[in-house]
């Protein structure tokens, strides 16, 4: 099942790189993101269990290794460039993107309110100003979480697991 699990992971990772790549090109001149650039690449990260299957299947001999100190990313290198790269999970793969996001809640009054959000890296807040792009051009957070939620349900409980954990159980003190 685990080969199946890193296999359905994979050709999402593949659908959600042609979008990203899609919106790289479109936001080129506004992108700072490059390697070495890891702002965004927090200790706090965490990723469905599927998610966390295809990295320590792939990278066992990272996870050997020692990993980034805390306060980053644990799988950065000296350089501050990914280890997983190849293997990235959703999260990371879409760093640097405008992302927008949809919200509903019930007002005061009792009425549905559908609230949208935008966000980007404030290395990547320059002209023109976020607000004012069509929706399209952004990154829409929802749909492949949900993806991942159901990828999750059909091997699991669906948990998410920080990113540095997946050392604790590879690596020995001292």
């Amino acid at each position: 099942m685990k080969t199946e699990i890193i296999d359905a992971v994979a050709q999402l990772h593949q659908s959600i790189d042609a979008r990203a790549s899609a919106l790289s090109r479109l936001h080129a001149d506004r992108l700072q993101c490059r390697r070495g650039c890891s702002g965004c690449c927090t200790d706090e990260l965490t990723v469905w269990e599927v998610e966390a299957a295809m990295i320590t299947t792939r990278h066992a001999d990272v996870l050997k290794e020692a990993p980034h100190p805390a306060g980053a990313c644990a799988f950065l290198d000296a350089d501050g460039g990914c280890r997983v790269y190849a293997d990235r999970p959703y999260v990371c793969r879409t760093q640097g993107l405008p992302l927008r996001w949809i919200e509903r809640q019930l007002a005061d009054d009792g009425v549905m309110e559908v609230l949208e959000y935008r966000d980007i890296c404030t290395l990547n807040d320059v002209d023109p100003p976020i607000e004012i792009l069509d929706p399209e051009v952004f990154w829409t957070i929802g749909p492949i979480e949900e993806a991942l939620a159901d990828l999750q349900d059909l091997h699991g409980a669906p948990e998410r697991v920080a990113l540095r954990s997946l050392f604790t159980s590879a690596v020995s003190p001292g």
